[in-house]
């Protein structure tokens, strides 16, 4: 690889001038759906600029034809007042417009160093060139950004190694690199601890004051308030309004506006009745240690919570309780003692996992609805020659998509291109056809709005009313308390203690998940 024997310095904030980003009358189609419809959008430097819409409203999707990924679009595009074609990713970056996608993992390349995936671009940019790679000068510049952004990592380690929160800031430091105008993040804050999201409030805020305009996309409205000046409302691949995000403007007016209909905030749970033991787990350890010691029983028709913060070890047990980690210990269901050791042989045992990521490890993400929604129950629509039985498998597909209001013009359309709630649902739907009898769910609302949340919760409860058990692993305490019956603390890989939900708050979860005890 070959590129300049000088690297670009890095700096911040040399172009003070005002700029401002306007879109008019935006809107594109896909197959079967309008995905925006005459959409009108602006943003300027220094600004912070909410997003927000429920799933499928068309907010990732206006921010692609931003980013030059959507390059079919009607409409007009104004850059300083100047109209501008953004028709590729290098239209949108020589216009100073960078995205940071909510799926950081697909914009690294994992083998390579932090200061080979800051500075990627440029090394990009040189191969051709005659001079070789000077590796200290791209070191350099590296931990020059992230000095700036006063982000601490070492630029010697590999992207693979990184926690999800600094995967990001490598992303934004590439992004800076590009003296970039206009910053797009999309859910930045879903994968993030509560410290991990002021350290990037403390970015974005310094970007902000570097006259670099930010457009922030949501669903955690009460973070908003923190960090963005306006705010937009898009539904229906419409903008409703755009406003000054104040005090004054409350997070049930933005809801209402988000689903066109008034919001009852608290989710009033149906009452299931609970059976006898259905899942006890007696000591249960994962063999690397990332668990320890767990003890739980799930009865049927019930929810059982496991609450706790970022690092918890919620996912490993989720993991480890669907066969994806090895361990030790006794797994009893329905009476009998079980083993397993990997999720094949733990779905055949009746269990499922919706898990955390769902576009990596939930759903094939290239594949249509109805071949993911087939996949977990194969044996169904196979005969004795192997041979798929593909029109009974859009059949039953299509009956998922009813029961479970899943969004899509048909059950041919590819996943990727569905909303993240609908994603989701698809992820469900898989496993409602699987009929498993332990349901775990990984951080399930992460990334979906307020109504498909609602929607997540009527689905566990029908699974409970069948008297199957469900798992609800999650760091967002409210949800706890909104959907299950018991809960179980976890702290440092461990379960710290047990508690009623209707005797508890999020007080006490947050005070036993910190390690107290």
């Amino acid at each position: 690889m070959f590129c300049k024997d000088k690297i670009l310095t890095i700096t911040m904030g040399e172009d003070m001038n005002e700029h401002i980003l306007e879109m008019k009358n935006i809107s594109i189609e896909f197959p079967g759906v309008k995905a925006l419809n005459n959409v009108d959008f602006s943003v300027k430097s220094g600004e912070i600029h909410a997003l927000v819409g429920a799933n499928g409203a068309g907010k990732s999707t206006l921010m692609k034809v931003l980013a030059g990924a959507n390059t079919h679009y009607t409409g007009d595009i104004f850059v300083d007042g100047e109209h501008v074609e953004i028709r590729s990713p290098k239209d949108a970056k020589k216009l100073g417009i960078e995205i940071v996608y909510q799926e950081v993992d697909v914009a690294l390349i994992p083998y390579l160093s932090v200061a080979e995936n800051v500075m990627f671009n440029t090394l990009v940019n040189g191969m051709g060139k005659k001079q070789l790679v000077n590796w200290s000068q791209i070191r350099k510049s590296a931990k020059e950004v992230l000095d700036k952004l006063h982000v601490d990592v070492n630029v010697n380690t590999l992207a693979s190694d990184l926690t999800l929160a600094q995967k990001q800031m490598v992303l934004i430091a590439r992004c800076v690199v590009e003296k970039c105008r206009f910053l797009i993040l999309d859910e930045p804050t879903a994968p993030l601890s509560n410290s991990e999201t002021v350290e990037l409030f403390r970015v974005v805020r310094e970007l902000s004051k570097e006259n670099v305009g930010v457009i922030f996309i949501s669903h955690r409205l009460n973070e908003l308030y923190e960090i963005c000046q306006n705010i937009t409302v898009m539904r229906d691949s419409r903008n409703i309004i755009t406003l000054p995000l104040t005090t004054d403007l409350k997070a049930n007016t933005i809801v209402e506006y988000m689903l066109g209909r008034k919001f009852e905030e608290v989710y009033e749970k149906r009452v299931c009745e609970i059976g006898e033991p259905l899942l006890v787990i007696d000591n249960l350890c994962e063999n690397h240690g990332k668990i320890k010691n767990i003890n739980i029983t799930v009865r049927k028709g019930e929810i059982v919570g496991i609450a706790g913060l970022v690092g918890a070890g919620k996912t490993e047990l989720c993991k480890t309780l669907f066969g994806d980690m090895p361990y030790t210990g006794k797994v009893t269901l329905n009476g009998k003692e079980i083993h397993y050791k990997d999720p094949a042989s733990a779905v055949k045992n009746g269990f499922a996992l919706v898990p955390e990521e769902r576009r990596k490890e939930g759903v094939l993400i290239s594949d249509s609805v109805f071949s993911n929604i087939s996949i977990s129950a194969m044996h169904k629509y196979t005969n004795f020659l192997s041979v798929v039985n593909t029109k009974k498998e859009k059949e039953d597909a299509r009956r998922m998509i009813a029961d479970l209001a899943i969004k899509t013009p048909s059950e041919n359309q590819t996943v990727s291109l569905l909303s993240g709630g609908n994603q989701q649902k698809v992820v469900v739907g898989k496993w409602l056809n699987s009929e498993a009898e332990i349901y775990i769910f990984d951080e399930p609302t992460k990334g979906i709005d307020v109504g498909a949340k609602r929607d997540m919760y009527q689905l566990i409860e029908r699974l409970a009313a069948e008297g199957k058990g469900a798992i609800y692993a999650t760091c967002e305490f409210n949800e706890i308390l909104s959907i299950c019956d018991r809960v179980y603390v976890m702290y440092d890989g461990q379960i710290v203690k047990e508690l009623k939900v209707s005797d508890t708050d999020e007080k006490e979860l947050l005070y036993y998940s910190t390690g107290g005890n």
